[in-house]
């Protein structure tokens, strides 16, 4: 009997470390308090961000001297628009066709096309021209326990991070979802942020929309990282069962 009573205390055990509730996996638990207004927060332009600008005039040719490649060409593939881009200094600042440097960091992709738009037009280049201004390397990286870890491109100007975890193939079911870290770096200054996924009052937060850079790390779970260190599914159980049958044994004889 004694024996037995070993073995069970051993499989209560095994069970108990193994085992997650509803309430460590569903997401947005509270879902009733979900903010009903959506709070966009405009990207800002960083260093280092590829910036892809077009000049369009009423009149084509007028416009081709401020951009590097004809405008009507119809290049507008991500590697293209990188190939043609600007890269923003460490200064903060492009070097722009005819109007030559421009500070363009901490501007969002809207307020810098109004810049230029600006200076075409007070500067007597454009009568009345048209500016499209994108982030051609807007990337974030995601680790840890995910469908597919890595670092992805994408071309909105802002998305979410349930988004953004969705293009990472959504956690695994070991992957931590009460404490999310997000680590950012906006002028020079790195912040980390912790975001519970179970819940919905990070709605509001700063770290609801990714910024172009971000890195998400979601931890594997108590679970997980046991699992990972002595069971993997049936095969490693009847192999600590077995273990345990044998060491009880010994320990008794």
């Amino acid at each position: 009997m004694k024996l037995f009573r070993l073995l069970g205390v051993f499989l209560a055990f095994l069970f108990l470390n193994s085992c997650a509730t509803k309430k460590d996996i569903l997401y947005f638990q509270d879902y009733e308090n979900i903010p009903q207004e959506v709070i966009y927060n405009s990207t800002k332009i960083q260093i280092n961000d590829i910036l892809s600008v077009t000049v369009k005039s009423l009149i084509a040719e007028a416009a081709e001297p401020y951009n590097r490649t004809n405008s009507t060409n119809g290049a507008t593939n991500i590697n293209a628009m990188k190939q043609q881009g600007y890269l923003v200094s460490s200064t903060g600042e492009i070097t722009f066709p005819v109007l030559g440097n421009i500070m363009v960091k901490n501007k969002s992709p809207k307020e810098l096309e109004d810049y230029i738009r600006e200076l075409l037009i007070k500067g007597g280049h454009l009568k009345d021209p048209t500016v499209i201004v994108r982030i051609a390397n807007a990337k974030f990286t995601v680790l840890g326990a995910v469908g597919s870890a890595g670092t992805y491109d994408y071309d909105e100007e802002t998305i979410t991070l349930p988004q953004a975890l969705g293009m990472a193939g959504d956690l695994s079911i070991n992957g931590v979802r009460e404490d999310i870290m997000i680590i950012r770096e906006v002028d020079q200054v790195r912040s980390v942020g912790h975001i519970d996924m179970t819940k919905t009052d990070w709605f509001t937060s700063p770290f609801y929309n990714i910024k172009q850079n971000d890195i998400i790390v979601v931890n594997q779970n108590g679970p997980g990282v046991k699992k990972a260190g002595y069971i993997t599914g049936l095969t490693g159980i009847f192999s600590a069962v077995s273990f345990a049958l044998t060491l009880i044994l010994l320990l008794t004889n």
